[in-house]
């Protein structure tokens, strides 16, 4: 009796580890592009940070690394097949997972950046085939297919969101009339709830979690409208209308105190919503058509939102309580917005990687660089992890050194 008193006690506190162990999340934490990098280089040299490694065999992709397990979990595709590379910390191939066929149309590749929960890698397919891949085993723990067993229905350039997980919760965005947005059991893959919506097609947008004192609540762009879902129940509890030409928003979605700012490109532009104390509803704050970024994202900090526009093609910022712009710049091409330590680091379409002040009254770039390494679009969002700049330029991962 003692004996298989305590297997059951291991087996739950097994579980509740397994459950209790943090997600990683596409853009760093709560997907805010903010990322933690003591003494960071005060200029960087004239012809660019030191290169510490690369790593060549990608093959085709827009996602980014994620980091854990002291170890980097990145995805590429090789022979129309989609693969995770797990590498080492200095760029040394660990181990390699194929889990399925890869969008290999229009702008083949990855899209999708990995999750990773302890042992277990939370991947999505642009043909919509999402599985939780056991890397201890080397195989996977479950499989789905949005598009054969949920309901779903593929967009013209692929599924793109990156997997959001929460607790024992994971969430995605099928687009079907049914399984609109779901949550799934991160452990079995079984649904806990889903989520009609407005019955729109996915609209390449990863979703966000806001923990408010009532509830928490999931907000995603779907291909006209922004809603708000009760993270718990499945609710549908507000829509915001934000159409585009092409019901195309790869971006994230910036929130901040009570506020929730929704942007997207061909001249849309950005509007600053204001959330109900308890989030069930929302009401139009102000909104700017410069901001209309296509899918580089932004960053919030200080009081100010951070990125640049698709038609004007410039780098702004514009302040957080009334909208107003307060500089636009030219200087480098439209791109990626991320953040760390007071500093603005962008990479730009045309391969220009740079830093910059964070500063309302203008873009002071204080360090510039050109990617030449790598193939095809500069798409891929980069990452900071401890003190180094990871930048993905299709086939080729780049280390950069960026701290002292």
């Amino acid at each position: 009796m003692k004996r298989n008193l305590l297997f059951v006690f291991l087996l739950v506190s097994l579980s509740l580890g397994s459950f209790a162990q943090e997600a990683t999340n596409w853009r760093g934490l709560n997907s805010s592009g903010i990322y933690q990098a003591d003494k960071l280089l005060p200029q960087w040299p004239v012809d660019g940070p030191q290169i510490i490694w690369t790593f060549d065999k990608l093959g085709q992709g827009f996602s980014s690394p994620a980091f854990a397990n002291n170890k980097i979990y990145i995805n590429g595709m090789i022979n129309g097949q989609a693969v995770l590379f797990v590498l080492d910390r200095n760029g040394k191939e660990l181990r390699q997972f194929q889990y399925g066929k890869e969008f290999d149309t229009s702008y083949p590749g990855t899209r999708s950046t990995p999750t990773i929960v302890g042992d277990l890698a939370y991947l999505l397919t642009g043909n919509g085939k999402l599985t939780c891949l056991d890397t201890k085993a080397g195989k996977p723990l479950w499989e789905k297919d949005f598009l054969t067993q949920m309901d779903g229905i593929n967009i013209t350039w692929g599924f793109t969101e990156s997997i959001l997980i929460s607790g024992d919760k994971l969430f995605c965005t099928p687009g079907g009339k049914k399984n609109n947005v779901m949550a799934l059991n991160r452990m079995t893959g079984e649904t806990i709830w889903n989520c009609s919506g407005l019955g729109e097609l996915s609209a390449y947008c990863t979703p966000l979690l806001i923990q408010l004192p009532a509830r928490q609540l999931l907000v995603t762009h779907t291909a006209s409208h922004v809603l708000g879902i009760d993270a718990t129940t499945g609710k549908l509890l507000w829509n915001f209308a934000h159409p585009n030409e092409w019901a195309v928003h790869p971006i994230h979605l910036v929130y901040h105190d009570g506020g929730l700012f929704v942007f997207s490109g061909w001249g849309q532009g950005g509007e600053k919503l204001k959330l109900s104390a308890d989030g069930s509803s929302v009401t139009k704050e102000w909104e700017i058509k410069s901001l209309d970024n296509r899918q580089g994202g932004a960053v919030f900090f200080d009081g100010f939102i951070y990125g640049s526009g698709d038609n004007g093609r410039s780098w702004q910022c514009i302040d957080w309580k009334t909208g107003e712009q307060k500089y636009a710049s030219t200087e480098v091409g439209k791109g990626v917005a991320i953040a760390a330590n007071n500093k603005l680091i962008g990479y730009s379409e045309r391969g220009e990687l740079f830093m910059a002040d964070i500063n309302p009254s203008g873009l002071k770039i204080i360090g510039k660089t050109k990617v030449t390494l790598g193939s095809e679009q500069h798409w891929a969002h980069p990452v900071i992890s401890k003190g180094i700049l990871y930048v993905r330029h299709g086939n080729v991962l780049i280390a950069y050194k960026i701290s002292e």
